[in-house]
């Protein structure tokens, strides 16, 4: 039996998983996605991927029984799914968990609500991710990794083993990191960093190895 979903965003990400949520339906029918919600009323009744942007958030309203996946952000403004989040209010139960088929779920590990896994994906063992976070394509969480809600894993990142990523954090497409290092929340790696040490929180890294280049430019969330 399909289950009613809608997609919070229409750009590049909110694309991306519907292309997921196509992939999935193709090998097992599982969602009927009815569009993506948009509060820029310029986009209403346009077509993204071939997806209807039907309305603002407030059409949720009319969409009771509908899975629900917030799919915004990028790297200047990653506090936006977290905000958008407390926005809807919903209980933790009408938000989808969207996994591409060629994903590999290794076991022990735990995928939390409203998160999205796309293609070739690896999480190998005990590897525990938290709700509303972006994996993005062929990224690699290794045995005992610890992912908190609302991270952004860009493309081709490698995680060594027991490494803990705080809450928000985000990291740039092909960082690798050490096993065991923590990530505070909010703090951003860049692209093709390499991070042989603990990140504190807010702040962004660059480098090879990191380094601190400066505070993030945006005041912390609660």
């Amino acid at each position: 039996m399909t289950r009613d979903l809608v997609i919070v965003g229409a750009g590049g990400f909110a694309r991306e998983t519907a292309s997921v949520v196509a992939a999935v339906n193709a090998a097992t029918p599982t969602w009927r996605l009815l569009g993506y919600l948009d509060d820029n009323e310029a986009l209403h009744g346009t077509y993204r991927t071939g997806v209807e942007i039907i309305g603002g958030l407030k059409a949720l309203a009319d969409l009771p029984d509908a899975d629900v996946v917030v799919c915004v952000g990028n790297p200047r403004d990653y506090t936006s799914r977290r905000r958008l989040v407390e926005r809807l209010d919903l209980p933790a139960g009408r938000y989808a968990t969207i996994v591409h088929p060629t994903a590999s779920v290794g076991a022990g590990a735990l995928v939390g609500p409203g998160s999205v896994l796309l293609a070739g994906v690896v999480l190998t063992a005990d590897v525990t991710v938290g709700s509303h976070v972006a994996v993005m394509p062929h990224a690699v969480l290794t045995h005992d990794d610890e992912v908190g809600d609302y991270v952004t894993i860009a493309s081709g990142v490698r995680v060594g083993g027991g490494a803990v990523l705080g809450e928000g954090a985000y990291l740039g497409s092909g960082a690798l990191l050490r096993e065991g290092v923590h990530i505070g929340a909010w703090s951003q790696v860049g692209m093709g960093s390499v991070v042989l040490g603990d990140v504190p929180a807010g702040e962004v890294w660059v480098g090879a190895p990191a380094r601190r280049l400066r505070d993030v430019s945006f005041e912390l969330p609660d």
